[in-house]
């Protein structure tokens, strides 16, 4: 498999059967958004493949329970900053339970990692290439001569992506932070330097060490992690073992924006909670939806994208249900897919080659040929990309107590939640048919 490394700006083979792959997770102040679902998927679809290659993969992706965010949340919500960062992180599986997203071998927290976090800021003071000040504690970025290396920014760029002002305690406006000064009425730790936290970067560096080890295989996130958070990453990381690479490959998504605007974030106000797309399409039609653009493609939402991805998935679904005898030979959509996916994870075209399948399990369904092996190879190949592909068939029974509950919101004007039912009906092969006389329905 051939993966794109954002650090040497090619695609690289992958060289080892064993991968230790380590993906940052998000900040726990609030429901995940479509943007978190777009990374947390391709990273779960990354996984999934690697596995089905053959590869041992062992995957890691962290919590950020502390930052000012979280304790921000708390204040609002007047509880404490660890029960926002439980409530949320209930939020994050739940919602990626629902996008069929497997959880990953290790979920770590900066919390439950501080032991190790100090340890390595002390390596950094060690080595020289950090020091403390005034209760807090800095890396000096003149430390490393290849310091830029991931994103390649002169320096002048580093200070004007630097994330907080110029504080008077830095010996250089560029070095960033590792352990932060936290005020006592503030979530904080001992440390050899005054209580504090930790500062967003070091949890990462830390946390990758004490599960993968101090050179790992894959490390992933959103094209936005690039700087200030991976490049901070590699060189705390790389000066505090002397170790060379950190990382051998760098994975980055691209990011989700709105129809004309910027990426999606929580602080821009333009954010689609996941929770909200789940109140009107199904866990699948979500994750194809993002599975017909590439990973490292920036992807826009609009009103539309999501509605034409379910429609789409019924069309999959369709075809799921079929029953027929075999005599299908499936060997080149097998290989194009394979093929797709082992160039750099090329989900668009697997994805095309899914609605190629199906195209052809109808046609050879309308003609009595064998379709057998078609609907199986299907099944398979969903099953890689992480898709439910357990098709639910109803009595006949459920279906009429669905049609009156829909009757009855007709009746009630709640078109809305009639359109639902019928939608969901349609997603299991079941089509409605309404006259002046009532509504009946067919499989299809």
């Amino acid at each position: 498999m051939f993966l794109y490394n954002s650090l040497t700006r090619k695609k690289e083979k992958l060289s080892k059967d064993k991968i230790k792959m380590y993906v940052c997770g998000v900040t726990v102040y609030d429901r995940p958004h479509l943007g978190h679902a777009l990374s947390t998927v391709t990273f779960d679809v990354l996984h999934r493949f690697l596995e089905y290659s053959g590869y041992d993969v062992k995957r890691v992706q962290n919590f950020t329970d502390v930052d000012d965010k979280i304790i921000n949340k708390s204040k609002e919500l007047n509880i404490s900053a660890q029960e926002v960062a439980e409530k949320y992180i209930h939020s994050f599986f739940e919602d990626m339970d629902a996008l069929g997203v497997r959880r990953a071998d290790v979920h770590p927290r900066a919390t439950e990692d501080m032991k190790e976090i100090i340890e390595l800021i002390s390596s950094l003071i060690d080595n020289k290439a950090a020091y403390s000040s005034n209760g807090s504690v800095y890396f000096d970025v003149s430390y490393s001569s290849d310091y830029g290396k991931l994103s390649r920014r002169n320096i002048d760029e580093e200070i004007d992506g630097t994330r907080i002002e110029n504080d008077p305690d830095k010996k250089n406006v560029e070095d960033f932070a590792l352990w932060k000064k936290a005020p006592p009425d503030e979530p904080h730790w001992e440390s050899p330097w005054g209580i504090g936290r930790p500062g967003w970067h070091i949890e990462c560096s830390a946390m990758a060490k004490k599960h993968l080890g101090e050179t790992i295989d894959i490390h992933g996130g959103g094209l936005d992690l690039i700087f200030p958070h991976h490049e901070n990453e590699i060189v705390q990381s790389e000066s505090a073992t002397g170790i060379k690479p950190f990382s051998k490959i760098w994975v980055h998504n691209g990011l989700l924006k709105r129809a004309g605007d910027e990426k999606m974030s929580k602080s821009l106000g333009n954010s689609f909670d996941v929770r909200d797309a789940l109140e009107n399409y199904s866990g699948n039609a979500i994750r194809l939806w993002i599975l017909q653009s590439h990973y490292r493609q920036p992807s826009t939402l609009d009103d539309d994208s999501l509605s034409i991805a379910q429609k789409s998935y019924q069309r999959i679904e369709r075809a799921l249900s079929l029953e027929g005898k075999n005599g299908f030979d499936t060997n080149k959509y097998l290989n194009n897919f394979e093929e797709s996916m082992n160039d750099d994870l090329g989900t668009p075209s697997a994805v095309a080659t899914i609605f190629d399948l199906v195209h052809e399990i109808n046609v050879r369904n309308s003609k009595s040929q064998g379709i057998a092996e078609g609907v199986n190879l299907l099944k398979d190949l969903l099953n890689i990309l992480g898709f439910d592909t357990e098709y639910n068939k109803l009595e006949d029974k459920d279906i009429i107590d669905l049609l009156e509950k829909r009757n009855n919101f007709r009746i009630e004007k709640k078109y809305d939640q009639a359109d639902k039912i019928r939608d969901k009906l349609l997603d299991l092969g079941i089509e409605i048919l309404d006259s002046k006389d009532g509504s009946t329905y067919r499989k299809i």
